[in-house]
């Protein structure tokens, strides 16, 4: 019940009572964060703060590296698949620079696809790179149905 009437009426008492005296200390006056709210000293503040930009930067450097080798892949798959290039991938890849590969787990499933795909498809590529006359093979294979009905007439009294 207290919570329920802590949760109705305590903005509205903060603001009657002057705010209530909370957190006060966190913040400078424009909400930063100062080194006497984290307990440091100034040195100590500007070294933690400079490792808090160190860390954003190298995490904003890895989430581009690893949104570039994703965009690498699309196009790879869209050249594969004959698809229509995206100017977004393309743009992406672009400012990665060229030193951008396709991650490991990607290319190893890329492969295995591919590996796949030319199990599958060896008999039609042979069969359309072979350079065999149709006619040829129509024509014996209708003489040897031929001569196969004739054995078949002369050894069967039925037919």
């Amino acid at each position: 019940m207290a919570f329920l009437m802590q949760q109705m009426m305590g903005d509205k008492l903060k603001n009657f009572m002057g705010g209530g005296g909370e957190d006060s200390g966190a913040s400078g006056g424009d909400g930063k964060e100062t080194a006497e709210s984290k307990g440091m000293t100034r040195e100590e503040f500007e070294e933690y703060q400079r490792q808090l930009v160190e860390e954003k930067i190298e995490r904003d450097k890895e989430f581009a590296t690893r949104k570039a080798e994703r965009a690498n892949l699309r196009v790879l798959l869209r050249d594969k698949y004959r698809l229509p290039q995206s100017a977004q991938d393309d743009a992406t890849v672009q400012m990665a620079g060229d030193d951008i590969d396709v991650p490991e787990d990607l290319a190893k499933m890329v492969d295995e696809d591919e590996e796949q795909e030319e199990k599958n498809d060896s008999f039609m590529a042979k069969l359309q790179n072979m350079d065999v006359d149709f006619e040829t093979i129509k024509t014996t294979a209708q003489t040897t149905m031929t001569e196969v009905k004739q054995a078949a007439e002369e050894k069967c009294v039925l037919m």
